[in-house]
């Protein structure tokens, strides 16, 4: 025979079952929590006063805490990635204005270098200078380095490297401003300096241009004033003139104009 205290004590089968299945959905929930999904509000079944109810209730206390936490986490994820951006679009300034590239003539360009000069800034800059040399299709660049006193060896040899760079390019690379210290950095790295024009100062690179573009005028002046002249002295004896003399002549007075 069966006590009947035990009867009453038992649960009903339908209760047990929904007992079972309510439990069930809280480790289901706790699952999906524990997996970072985002659950809605539980639907309290039994009374904060029962086991299963007390569960249910704290279960959903703790939903919402994460569910809070994480909009927080979601803001402070937004201004770090604000500040982020802001911070690198001023390196990008700032790296523009440290390195600036001037073109002083249509195919010369003018790279003036100041501060301190590191085997990271001279990669940046090598980068730069030969994207611009590209865009600009320059043939001439002038490396101006006065402002800057001292060049570790790393650098000394980013920078060499850059102006073979600029040759391989096909553009003549003069170098002006060599301060006595990084000069002797580059003697005792015995750094090959062929085809690297120097000049003492920047304004002695900029003469030198001057006069070569200078002498480039004169002869080209020269030799259109020759051809005007054969073809002056053909006229005259009288002797056809040569095939395209004319447009000899236009070509050379329009080189001179465009000088």
């Amino acid at each position: 025979m069966t006590d009947p205290a035990l009867d009453t004590a038992r649960p009903a089968p339908g209760m047990a079952s929904e007992l079972l299945e309510n439990i069930a959905l809280l480790l289901e929930v706790l699952q999906r929590v524990g997996a970072g999904e985002t659950v809605p509000t539980l639907e309290l079944r039994y009374p904060e006063s029962h086991p299963v109810g007390a569960l249910t209730a704290s279960l959903n206390d703790m939903v919402a805490s994460l569910a809070e936490a994480r909009k927080r986490s979601e803001l402070y994820s937004e201004e770090l990635r604000q500040k982020i951006h802001a911070i690198e679009v001023q390196e990008a300034a700032i790296a523009e204005l440290t390195t600036p590239i001037l073109e002083v003539w249509r195919g010369v360009l003018c790279m003036p270098i100041v501060g301190v000069m590191d085997s990271a800034r001279a990669a940046d800059m090598a980068r730069t200078l030969l994207n611009t040399i590209v865009r600009c299709k320059a043939s001439l660049v002038i490396l101006d380095i006065t402002g800057i006193q001292v060049m570790d060896t790393r650098a000394v040899d980013h920078f060499l490297r850059t102006a073979r760079a600029v040759r391989l390019l096909g553009a003549r690379c003069v170098l002006s401003g060599v301060h006595p210290n990084v000069s002797q950095t580059i003697v005792h790295m015995g750094m090959d300096l062929t085809g690297v024009e120097t000049h003492r100062t920047l304004r002695d690179a900029l003469r030198a241009l001057v006069s070569m573009k200078a002498s480039r005028t004169e002869k080209r002046a020269a030799q259109a004033a020759s051809g005007a002249s054969a073809v002056t002295s053909t006229g005259q004896d009288g002797s056809p003139a040569a095939p395209g003399a004319g447009a000899h002549e236009a070509r050379g007075h329009q080189e001179v104009g465009g000088v």
